[in-house]
């Protein structure tokens, strides 16, 4: 099993739930305002006056196989419009109670 974050500008909302329901992905945890800024090119999304935009982050445990095609919806999301911002990181689940 793998764990995929994906923290993204709220104006992807759609698009994510979208995708989640598209791959079967029916359980995840949900934060809102989530503030931040992208490592290389990304503004700050503080939810203030000077940068109003805000971020969600979004975590869900899922079999290996569907990894890929998380992947590759996001990146394809990320491809439509890069200055909105989104993001995906994989890590292993070695264990669950």
């Amino acid at each position: 099993m793998k764990a995929i974050m994906i923290i993204y500008n709220q104006a992807h909302t759609e698009r994510v739930e979208y995708m989640l329901d598209k791959l079967g992905i029916k359980g995840y945890s949900l934060w809102e305002n989530v503030q931040g800024r992208g490592s290389s090119t990304g503004v700050p999304h503080l939810a203030t006056h000077a940068w109003p935009e805000i971020n969600k982050s979004l975590l869900t445990i899922v079999d290996d196989d569907k990894v890929d095609p998380v992947l590759e919806i996001i990146k394809k999301i990320d491809s439509i419009n890069e200055e909105v911002g989104i993001r995906a990181f994989v890590w292993d689940v070695l264990k669950t109670v």
